[in-house]
């Protein structure tokens, strides 16, 4: 399989989207010179360009791309060049409305923004395969392509009839017959039984709430048509340009697409990164959000490198109020993508546009031009970059916790109709994973049903749907000697949103030792719930019965005083603990941190202060300052800084969001 180092031939990525089309032939000659200031090495083209290579159906107009690639390759940059099929031109819409994606009220998403098709159309696919191979067979071979991209942040969803149909196909190749579809579907349950594939239909607007696993399995069949249509485009390009890897970028943490399910299909994983600039700089919550996205991205490459595709130079344009990251913020977030597998830093996009719906989003090259402070930052970053080509392809180390996340279980949680609405799972995986990046404890994340054996410490923070696989897999992991630590709420419902027997799989209630679990008692938003450890839980609280299981902390107050609140059971040679509640921030910390001890996982750093990331790649150890103030931190041995060439020998001193990449000195 092709792969990133491939592309990067020995050098970290460093670039941006590139729109051309978008200025003057006259301006081009300018970005190339100021690309090559910058030390940018790969431009990514074409990503909207639909409407301009083919103005009209049928039409090709690729004088100005042959221009722009040809001129790229002279200039030593290579080209990430892209299949514009996320943007079909107004044409399209106007002369074959049945491509346009209909709404749950049946009503028509009309063209005049993007990402207007319905996967499920095949008069889109029909003219986004023509493109795409016309686009392949002309630029295959062209000596500045180094990387493929397939449309653009998937994630379209329609409930059309052509949607419709697609499904039925869909859900006739899962279940095989009506007869298996309606007991998956619990369609016993309010007269719902099926008697005819044609009575089934997506889940529109209904009077009342609509069937949960029905709702279910669309979320999996969106995600799986729109996976059609990337192995489409990519199967052509593949064709004209065997060896050159081909990618898509995903949203970060996005629940329109099963991650685990696209990555397979991919030879470079590539995801765009948007942490909130707004947030206040002395919160870990950006810095954090983009170690979990890294971490995540890198899980689904296997634990290979991956690409930043997106991220902003300074300001974004989609939030209330946008304002621009703080000097040093776009250096160190890009520093951390680097520390967490990355062999590409790029961004959207190069230039910033001067019409159009982001003319106000941030670029490489601001508005302000190439003197502005802006741009220098950008200069300097490409410069540090240089300097870690040592890097590419080299192992993020010491990754001994799986994080365990499920898209299934995620769908589940978003539906009405449960115990509460205040149980956000992606808030939740945040919250455990962020517990853990607080005390420098590197992880994976991996699907329930993964190989866990390579893992000193399993996390469970909150899966609701539970696999027979993957109950086997937790049970064969703690008998193991392997630790689990399991979240409130899991393991409650199998694969089909089916209450489990007792309400808790009973495999897993053996497993944690637990006799019954007599009732949920979510607490309302901003409800908390004192313990007898001091700490306060928040959102959830359970009523338990251990059976052999340990009580390591009791509820204090409230209709469950007295109760287990946390507890830990000893299987074969592992351990596996139950949080019936979730602790605040910190003492989720404290308690993930501890049972990490336990199960003999130490962090990559010890003593580090809070704000400061510490993280093994290859060689390597990153130091990330998220804080306002410079810190000291002690070295275990003399280091040489891989940035500036210092070397360090009883400790190093980070300037006020710096960063130091250290390696031992010679």
């Amino acid at each position: 399989m092709p792969a990133l180092t491939d592309a990067t031939r020995g050098r970290l990525l460093f670039g941006g989207d590139y729109n051309p089309e978008q200025w003057p032939e006259s301006v081009w000659r300018e970005d190339i010179k100021l690309m090559r200031e910058a030390g940018v090495n790969v431009a990514t083209v074409g990503v909207f360009s639909w409407a301009t290579l083919e103005p009209r159906p049928g039409a090709r107009e690729f004088g100005w791309l042959d221009r722009v690639l040809d001129g790229l390759h002279e200039a030593g940059i290579g080209v990430c060049l892209a299949t514009p099929t996320a943007s079909p031109p107004p044409w399209l819409g106007a002369r074959h409305p049945e491509t346009l994606p209909r709404d749950q009220h049946g009503g028509v998403v009309w063209y005049g923004a993007r990402n207007q098709f319905c996967a499920s159309s095949p008069v889109y696919r029909e003219h986004a395969a023509a493109i795409t191979t016309d686009l392949a067979a002309r630029y295959g071979q062209h000596p500045a392509l180094r990387l493929w991209h397939i449309n653009n942040e998937y994630g379209t969803v329609c409930y059309c009839d052509e949607t419709a149909a697609h499904f039925r196909r869909w859900l006739a190749a899962r279940y095989g017959d009506l007869d298996a579809l309606n007991e998956a579907w619990g369609t016993a349950f309010w007269s719902q039984r099926y008697d005819d594939w044609s009575e089934v239909i997506p889940p529109r607007r209904a009077q009342y709430l609509i069937n949960p696993t029905q709702s279910l399995d669309f979320r999996r069949f969106t995600s799986d048509a729109l996976l059609e249509c990337f192995q489409a485009e990519r199967d052509i390009v593949t064709a004209h340009s065997p060896g050159v890897p081909v990618t898509t970028n995903q949203m970060p943490l996005f629940a329109g697409l099963d991650g685990w399910r696209w990555a397979p299909e991919q030879d470079v994983i590539s995801v765009d990164v948007y942490p909130d600039p707004a947030v206040d700089w002395r919160d870990p919550a950006g810095p954090a959000h983009g170690a979990l996205v890294a971490d995540l991205t890198r899980s689904q490459a296997g634990g290979g490198s991956w690409l930043l595709m997106e991220q902003a130079a300074s300001a974004v344009n989609f939030r209330p109020v946008n304002r621009p990251k703080p000097a040093g913020v776009t250096r160190l977030w890009s520093l951390q993508s680097v520390a967490r597998g990355a062999d590409g830093v790029c961004f959207f996009q190069w230039r910033a546009s001067r019409q159009g719906s982001e003319k106000f989003h941030s670029a490489m090259l601001p508005h302000a031009g190439a003197g502005s402070r802006g741009f220098g930052r950008v200069q300097a970053l490409g410069a540090e970059l240089a300097r870690l080509a040592g890097l590419v392809g080299e192992p993020v180390r010491d990754a001994e916790i799986a994080v365990l996340h499920d898209w299934s279980s995620w769908w589940a949680s978003q539906q009405p109709g449960r115990p509460s609405n205040e149980i956000d799972y992606r808030e939740l995986l945040s919250e455990w994973h962020h517990a853990l990046w607080r005390r420098n404890l590197t992880c994976d994340l991996a699907h329930p049903e993964a190989d866990l054996s390579g893992y000193r410490m399993v996390v469970l923070p909150h899966l609701p749907l539970l696999s027979d696989a993957a109950l086997a897999g937790l049970v064969e992991f703690v008998h193991g000697g392997g630790t689990l630590v399991c979240g409130f709420f899991s393991g409650i419902a199998d694969q089909d949103d089916r209450i489990r027997p007792g309400g808790l799989a009973p495999e897993l209630r053996e497993l944690l030792g637990l006799a019954t679990v007599h009732e949920w008692w979510p607490l309302p938003a901003g409800d908390t719930v004192r313990l007898d450890d001091g700490a306060h839980g928040v959102r959830w609280s359970e009523e338990l019965e251990p059976a052999d299981a340990e009580v390591l902390v009791r509820y204090a107050e409230g209709e469950l005083a007295g109760g287990p609140a946390v507890t830990r059971a000893r299987r074969g040679a592992g351990t596996a603990w139950y949080l019936s509640t979730q602790p605040r921030p910190e003492a989720l910390a404290d308690l993930l941190a501890e049972a990490a001890g336990a199960a003999g996982v130490t962090p990559v750093l010890p003593g580090l202060p809070d704000g400061v990331e510490a993280v093994r790649r290859g060689p390597a150890l990153f130091l990330l300052n998220h804080t306002t103030e410079p810190v000291t931190v002690p070295l275990p041995s003399p280091q040489t800084d891989l940035l500036t060439g210092h070397s360090h020998p009883r400790e190093v001193t980070l300037d006020r969001r710096g960063a130091a990449v250290l390696t031992p000195t010679q």
